[in-house]
């Protein structure tokens, strides 16, 4: 009971969502207003994939973020999953408009020596 109330509301928002704290963040990004049911587990269902994916094929090796290639790679990795995974309902542009916002996130929370786990800078 007491861990119950120690949680923030994020965290308790991410249990109930059953994702975790970097799962969260990419699904948040991911989020669309007018989402059925469905399509909200099909968005869930995409950040735990996508974060799967960049972790296990190695995407994000050390220092990724200073060569154009594997920065490309980052980005085709994104490109390619959420294309795969996301609802019909997401046109084209909404397609690009993400796909921007999950790279720009991950650029901005995935580096240094232990890319296996999120990098928060607002706790920085």
């Amino acid at each position: 009971m007491s861990f119950t109330n120690e949680l923030n509301e994020e965290e308790k928002r991410g249990i109930g969502e059953n994702l975790t704290e970097e799962e969260l963040a990419v699904f948040d990004l991911l989020f669309k207003v007018d989402l059925t049911k469905k399509e909200k587990t099909m968005v869930k269902d995409a950040a735990k994939e996508l974060l799967k994916v960049l972790k296990e094929e190695r995407k994000l090796v050390i220092d990724w973020r200073k060569k154009q290639k594997t920065r490309a790679t980052v980005r085709l990795a994104i490109e390619l999953q959420l294309e795969k995974m996301l609802p019909e309902s997401y046109d084209q542009k909404l397609y690009y408009q993400k796909c921007d916002q999950i790279y720009q996130h991950i650029y901005d929370n995935y580096f240094g020596d232990n890319l296996s786990t999120y990098t928060k800078l607002t706790s920085q």
